[in-house]
């Protein structure tokens, strides 16, 4: 059994739980009579967060100590895995914020957070390694010149440090992508970076031509592709129009 089919089988797990529970929450809050409404304990609603935690621990400690030969169980365990991590990663936000704010514009953070993971794993599962690790891998150290495998080392350090300052600059996707695909990270580590970023704070001074610039691109190119994200999320996962509330 290859690490590829257990990634299938998380990829699986993940999906197909976040949709689920996503069609699952909606109901809820439509007050379908004949859904299953919120786990309720007492006077504490017992979020599916919980749920994901424990199934986490349990297929990663299952996975660990499965014997290799048992190829269904360890598959079993890999979809676990998935399970456990949408139901988690669809209350990032709570997480994050220490308070219910599911419905709310925070609460599509979760939403973005899930949709990382399966892009990120779907690009594991096309064949992508982060740096191209592998790469390097196979590289035979008694057949392969030292100035190869330096080359390699260095293609490999200047693409991380890249994709490290397009996250610097508020360029989520771009620099995570980037671990994955070379040349992606470079490109968001020239551009402007976003306003409110580590970057724009630390190099763009109050007032600053480079500041207005961002300010400017925000508006004329970030907005309208942010506002088409959400719209698609929101088709899957249900508004979050409630409004925001300050913290207690």
């Amino acid at each position: 059994m290859t690490g590829s089919e257990r990634l299938l089988f998380f990829f699986i797990g993940l999906v197909t739980t976040f949709v689920f529970i996503r069609i699952s929450v909606r109901m809820i809050r439509a007050k379908v009579r004949w859904w299953p409404g919120n786990i309720v304990h007492g006077n504490t609603h017992v979020h599916h967060v919980v749920f994901g935690t424990v199934l986490l621990l349990l297929s990663s400690v299952a996975g660990l100590v499965i014997p290799d030969d048992l190829h269904g169980a360890r598959l079993a365990a890999a979809a676990g895995l998935g399970v456990g991590a949408a139901l988690v990663l669809d209350e990032f936000a709570l997480i994050l914020h220490l308070r219910d704010v599911y419905w709310m514009k925070a609460g599509r953070l979760s939403v973005d957070a899930v949709f990382l993971a399966v892009g990120l794993t779907g690009t594991f599962l096309l064949g992508a390694r982060p740096f191209g690790y592998d790469e390097v891998l196979q590289l035979n150290p008694e057949t392969t010149p030292a100035s190869t495998f330096t080359l390699r080392l260095i293609i490999i350090s200047v693409n991380l440090c890249f994709a490290i300052v397009a996250l610097l600059k508020g360029k989520i996707w771009t620099g995570l992508l980037g671990l994955l695909v070379p040349v992606v990270p470079a490109v968001g580590a020239v551009r402007l970076a976003r306003p409110g970023s580590p970057w724009a704070r630390w190099r763009y001074p109050e007032g600053s031509r480079k500041l207005a610039r961002a300010y400017r691109r925000e508006a004329r190119i970030r907005q309208p592709i942010i506002k088409a994200k959400i719209a698609v999320q929101e088709f899957i996962s249900g508004r979050h129009d409630l409004p925001d509330q300050d913290r207690p």
